[in-house]
Formats: C-alpha cells, sequence, structure tokens
C-alpha cells in the first residue's frame, strides 16, 4: 500500500496517514503470540499487525499495513503525553482506547517499548497489547486466535467505476426496480479489480493460485455469485457515504464456503479503492490444521507427478455455454464453427490457476509463472483441439482425451496426448484439469513402423505379383491379340477396290475398346506395383473381388477351377485402402488355387461370398474343396515367416492381417465342414477414426 499524506499539522503523538512503508515481513513466531503485537515507526506507520491484533481491533493487517496507529486514537491529552513520555522513557505501559470498525471503542492494555537505531535515535516502537480487564476481558482467558475470528480481507479498486457508481446512485434516488439495480450492481463486482489479498482469502478463494495471480482479476471472478449484487451494493454504499471513516456491513446467506459470513466494507484513503472484510466460520467440520494438512499432502502429490498437469478456471466459460444451451443450441461444433470468435474468447481469457513441476519441464519454463496465464498458447499448433475440449465441456462429459500438438516456451513442436478431466458438477469456481504426456518419441516410432510395414506390404505386393507373371501376360496378350486381328481385318477391307468403310468403323471401334481393356489391365497391375501412402475412399467391396478375380483367371481356367460367388447386392461403399483390399483378396485368392491345384482328388471349386453381418460391418468369405489347413498350424498360420510352401515367404497371410487390423477389422481361417479350408474377414463400413 502506498497512504497518502495527511494535511494535518504535526504533533507529537502518532499521526493517521504516514510515509510509504515495506510490505509485511513473512509471518514469525508473532504471528502464534496470543497478544497483539503491532510495530510502527516513530511517526506512527504500521509495519506488522499480528492475527491476535485482527481478532482485538477488528481491522484487518491488510487495511493497517502502511497506516497511521493513530487512526484507532481518540487523541486525547493523555494519549499525547503518554507517547512524548514514551520516546523519553524508551518505554510505556497503561490503557488506551483504540476503535474498531465498526466504530465502537475498546480501552486496551498495551506496553511499548522503543527500538533505537546504532545512531541512538529511535527506529520503531514494539507494542504488546489485550483487552482491559475493565473492559470486560476474562481473567487467564485462553488467547489463542482460532482461525474463524481471522477476516478475509481484500483491497479492491473501483476506480474506473465512478460513472457506473454514480449510475447506481441516481437509480436508487429514483427508486429503480430491484432486478436493475442487482444487475448494475453486478456489473460493478465485475469491473471491480483486486489490489491486494491476506492469506485467509488466498486459501477460501484463492485455491492454489496465490496472491499474485489474484491481483489485478476482476473480483467476480473470486466472489460467490449469489452475493455479488450485496457486495456491489455496499461498495456504492462505502463510495457515496458521507462519513470518510464509516463501515457498511451486511449478514449474507452460507456460500459453501464461510458459514454465514458477515462482509464489512469501507473507503480507503486512496481514492477508488475500498476495503472489504469477510467474516465467518469455515464451513467445514474439520480443523484447520486438518485441512491445511490435507491441502499440503495434495498438492505435494501432485506437484511431483511425472505427468505434466494444468489446473484450470473456466468458469465464465460456464456461464456462457449455459446461456448458449438455453437459447436452444444442441450441436455445438456447428455452433463454434458459425462463430470462432468464441473460442479466440476462451483462449484469451480462460485462466490456468496452477501447475505442477512435471508441466514446466514438458514446456521447458523457468517457473510455474511461465505457465500460469490463459490458456491459449498450449493450442497455438493446433486450434482445433481447444475447438475439441469446448465440445466436451458443452456436451457435459466427464473427460476428453485426444492426441495433439503443443509448442514449447523455446519453439519446439511436441506430439502429445492430452486429457481433460472436466467438473463433475457446474459450479461457479469450475475447475478443469489438463494433463499432456509427450509422446513424441513414440508417434516418431510409430511413424516408422508404419512406414517399415508399407514397405513390407509393398514387397509382398511385388512377390505377388510375380507369381502372376502368367496371368498377367494372358490378360494384356487377349486385348492385344484382338487389336491386331482386327487391325488386320481392316486393313484387308481397306485394300479392297470399294472398301468397306462400315466394316472398318466397326472394327477400329472394337481396337479401341481392346487398346481401353488393356489399359485397365495395366491400371491395375501399376496400382497394385505402387509404393505410396494408404488412402482411404469410398470402396466397393464387390467390386474389389472382380477385380481381383482378372488377376488370377488365367491361373483358374488353366487348372479346371471352378469360381462360384454369391455377391450381396445393395452393399454399402466402405472407408478403405482400395489397393490393399485387392491384396488381401488376392492374396486368399492364390493361397485357394494352390491349394486345390496340389489336391487332385474331388471337386475343383472356390466359393465367395459377401454380406453384411447382423451389426453392419462387411464380411467376406472364401472357401475352397483343397486339402485344409493341418490342425497343427491352424493357430500359426498368420504368424508371420510361418509357411509350408517350400518356395513360400510366409509374409502373405501376416500382411492380410495387418490390412484387415488397420481397417477395423478382424480375418480368421478354419477348415470347413464340408472339407477344405476356409478363411473370412470382416471390416466396418465407417473408418476405425469414425469417419463415414
Amino acid at each position: 500500500m502506498t497512504p497518502e499524506r495527511s494535511d494535518q499539522p504535526a504533533s507529537p503523538g502518532p499521526k493517521d496517514a504516514v510515509h510509504v512503508v515495506p510490505r509485511m515481513p513473512e509471518p514469525d513466531i508473532a504471528e502464534f503470540a496470543s497478544e497483539s503485537v503491532i510495530i510502527f515507526d516513530t511517526e506512527g506507520a504500521v509495519h506488522y499487525w499480528n492475527p491476535a491484533s485482527e481478532a482485538l481491533y477488528g481491522w484487518p493487517a491488510l487495511t493497517m499495513i502502511g497506516r497511521g496507529i493513530g487512526h484507532l486514537s481518540t487523541r486525547s491529552e493523555n494519549e499525547r503525553e503518554h507517547w512524548r513520555m514514551l520516546l523519553q522513557e524508551g518505554t510505556w505501559q497503561g490503557v488506551v482506547s483504540r476503535r474498531t470498525p465498526s466504530g465502537i471503542h475498546i480501552a486496551v492494555d498495551i506496553r511499548q517499548y522503543v527500538r533505537f537505531a546504532q545512531d541512538g535515535t529511535p527506529r520503531d516502537v514494539i507494542e504488546y497489547g489485550r483487552q482491559s480487564l475493565s473492559d470486560g476481558a476474562v481473567p487467564g482467558a485462553d488467547w489463542h486466535i482460532p482461525d474463524r475470528l481471522m477476516a478475509a480481507s481484500w483491497e479492491i479498486d473501483v476506480s474506473a467505476s465512478d460513472a457506473l457508481i454514480a449510475t447506481i446512485a441516481r437509480l436508487r434516488d429514483e427508486a429503480a426496480a430491484e432486478a436493475q439495480l442487482n444487475a448494475r450492481y453486478k456489473d460493478l463486482v465485475k469491473a471491480a479489480r483486486i489490489v491486494n489479498v491476506n492469506e485467509r482469502t488466498m486459501r477460501l478463494v484463492g485455491g492454489n493460485r496465490g496472491r499474485d495471480l489474484m491481483i489485478g482479476q476482476p473480483v467476480s471472478g473470486f466472489w460467490p455469485l449469489e452475493s455479488r449484487a450485496t457486495l456491489g451494493e455496499l461498495i456504492v454504499d462505502a463510495m457515496t457515504g458521507k462519513t470518510e471513516d464509516a463501515t457498511y456491513r451486511r449478514q449474507m446467506p452460507s456460500d459453501g464456503i464461510l458459514r454465514d459470513p458477515l462482509v464489512t466494507v469501507w473507503r480507503a484513503e486512496t481514492h477508488g479503492r475500498i476495503y472489504a472484510a469477510v467474516n465467518g466460520t469455515v464451513d467445514d467440520d474439520r480443523s484447520y490444521v486438518y485441512l491445511r494438512a490435507s491441502e499440503a499432502r495434495y498438492r505435494k502429490l501432485v506437484h511431483h507427478m511425472p505427468i505434466a498437469l494444468w489446473q484450470v478456471d473456466a468458469s465464465h466459460m460456464g456461464r456462457i455455454y449455459n446461456d448458449i444451451r438455453a437459447s436452444g443450441v444442441t450441436d455445438f461444433g456447428a455452433y463454434l464453427d458459425e462463430h470462432p470468435d468464441l473460442v479466440e474468447l476462451a483462449a484469451t481469457t480462460v485462466q490456468i490457476t496452477d501447475v505442477n513441476r512435471a508441466a514446466v519441464q514438458l514446456l521447458g519454463g523457468a517457473s510455474a509463472l511461465d505457465l500460469m496465464r490463459p490458456v491459449g498458447y498450449l493450442f497455438t499448433v493446433n486450434r482445433r483441439s481447444l475447438h475439441n475440449v469446448m465440445i466436451g465441456r458443452f456436451n457435459g462429459q466427464a473427460n476428453y482425451e485426444e492426441i495433439t500438438k503443443v509448442e514449447t516456451l523455446d519453439g519446439r513442436v511436441l506430439d502429445v496426448r492430452m486429457s481433460v478431466t472436466y467438473p463433475k458438477v457446474l459450479a461457479e469456481l469450475d475447475v478443469t484439469i489438463f494433463s499432456f504426456e509427450d509422446v513424441t518419441e513414440r508417434m516418431s516410432m510409430e511413424a516408422e513402423i508404419r512406414q517399415l510395414q508399407a514397405d513390407f506390404t509393398h514387397a509382398a505386393r511385388i512377390s505377388t505379383l510375380g507369381e502372376l507373371t502368367t496371368s498377367i501376360a494372358h490378360e494384356i496378350n487377349q486385348p492385344l491379340a484382338a487389336i491386331v486381328t482386327n487391325a488386320e481385318t481392316s486393313l484387308r477391307w481397306l485394300s479392297r477396290d470399294d472398301p468397306n468403310v462400315e466394316k472398318v468403323k466397326a472394327l477400329t471401334a472394337r481396337i479401341a475398346a481392346s487398346g481401353r481393356r488393356a489399359s485397365d489391365i495395366v491400371q491395375h497391375i501399376r496400382g497394385m506395383a505402387s509404393k505410396r501412402q494408404p488412402e482411404r475412399v469410398a470402396t466397393d467391396l464387390n467390386e474389389i473381388v472382380q477385380e481381383s478375380l482378372i488377376f488370377i483367371r488365367h491361373e483358374i481356367e488353366s487348372q479346371s477351377i471352378g469360381i462360384r460367388t454369391n455377391l450381396a447386392r445393395g452393399l454399402p461403399s466402405t472407408m478403405a485402402d482400395r489397393i490393399q483390399l485387392q491384396q488381401v483378396v488376392v492374396n486368399l485368392l492364390i493361397n485357394s488355387v494352390q491349394a486345390v491345384e496340389a489336391h487332385s482328388a474331388g471337386k475343383r471349386e472356390i466359393c465367395i461370398d459377401t454380406h453384411r453381418t447382423e451389426n453392419g460391418a462387411l464380411a467376406f468369405t472364401l472357401r475352397d474343396t483343397g486339402p485344409g489347413i493341418p490342425p497343427d498350424d491352424i493357430d500359426r498360420i498368420f504368424e508371420g515367416f510361418f509357411t509350408t510352401k517350400e518356395a513360400g515367404m510366409g509374409i502373405g497371410l501376416a500382411i492380410c492381417q495387418s490390412i484387415i487390423a488397420e481397417h477395423g477389422g478382424s480375418i480368421s481361417a478354419s477348415n470347413h465342414p464340408g472339407g477344405g479350408a476356409q478363411f473370412r474377414f470382416v471390416i466396418p463400413v465407417e473408418a476405425p477414426d469414425g469417419s463415414a
């Protein structure tokens, strides 16, 4: 505090307003003294005011540090004389009269001692005091100062609200409606800013924020909603009152923090500032010592947790969400897309109130204060993540999780798994917990694994194409032979004396059709042979089956193998990588052809079936009439590098399993009761990430 000097003439006694003094020292043994302990300089400026002084006089330390002790005095001639004797003798003991905030004077037995500087001049005065027996004090009473007697003290700046206060005063004179006045009172509390608070205020409403983070913030962010209008009314009373030292008080209903709190407000010496003191018993049956110990254990646990944690106060956004919900909005995601300014409002106003050591280390900060600011910096790389967090809060989810990116304070970008735990009850103090886990290294390794798997899958496709060389050559030779035949016939028709143009046109059309067919075959082969990143598109499973049969048609026909298909009509498309899904079907077909080819006895047939399962997924089943799968091998058939073929690599079925798994499905192998092997895979219509 920076008190202003008084214009009153100098006197030998203490003065009301004095020079600037340093901040009150950290609590020491005097904090626990049963007597009032006050330290003031030779001009009366208070340097120290312990809890017992607050309990005795009713003035919070916040309002007395830097103020003159004479503010509490009657300024009688006797007191002026005792001040002269104190400075002359170095000590004084007697009874003085001191004023409480309510204006009542109490008699106090005090002992004062002067401390001298090295040059022998008086430096300051230490005063010990307790209520005088002549004023009703009980002899030998226990002077332990319980926490309930300590006021939660505030210094509040309302200097920017002079016009609003004047408006409210006018509305009062005009006997405006209570609802109108209450709305203005709440506006006043919202505009008021915190200048300073004492320890009890921080303990009761500041959570883990601390004084430095409360200073400068709106009072409304820490004051219970149901009593804001009352505080606003008291502020107006104090700022418009005729008497400078007058106090205004109001008993308020229990607010979940204090039981039956009593709020006292008075005007400070500095223009535009007021003091507020809130007295009341903590609304909890446990002792203050127990609560402090519990809080200390909690903070220690959170501080040393290996995962980075942020505590966030989004209380004002909760009120905005309630208003939006009341207006009938149900699709909050669409609402945010139409109102992106709301995301920016959250980014710049939702305050981080506490972080642990792991959070500071993760983002490369020097201390927790580097991270104690609005949450926007956590979403500079990916603003969409904040958008998603807000949707989860609006929808009343218990938690939300996603992989996102965050930028450190030194400019690095990390991959993190962000988990958000929302408050269970929509309370005025809306505490949300963010946890960030650095997964940068894991994401890099997973990317490398995916790339290795893609290379492996590509190698398997090339190997498959190698096995299909004869079929591919046969498929291409057919349209090429047709092209040659039709071209030679066209030449013969053109070499006649009377060329048949119509015949040539028809033959030319056949040549074009055969060319397109050859081109399609080449495109299919090129697709199978290409090395590219997987691409999920809407894919028709039946088309995949038909295209795959083209690749192995020559093998089927040359081995006199019958193909029987039962492809369900009207199947929905699935979000899949077309080439990868085709690779699975081709691999399964090749295995079946080779199995039937090696099994000379009985019917030579492959049956293919597609249908939709009861839960809406797509199913593909392939059954052959080969010898089936040896019972000892059936559990290992999808293992990498396991094969029963002399020249096999044992990667085909393993690749099939990994592709189907990536598509969110499953694949199985079994022996059919009627003979032969049966393979079946099931894939969802939607992609694993939920996209349609």
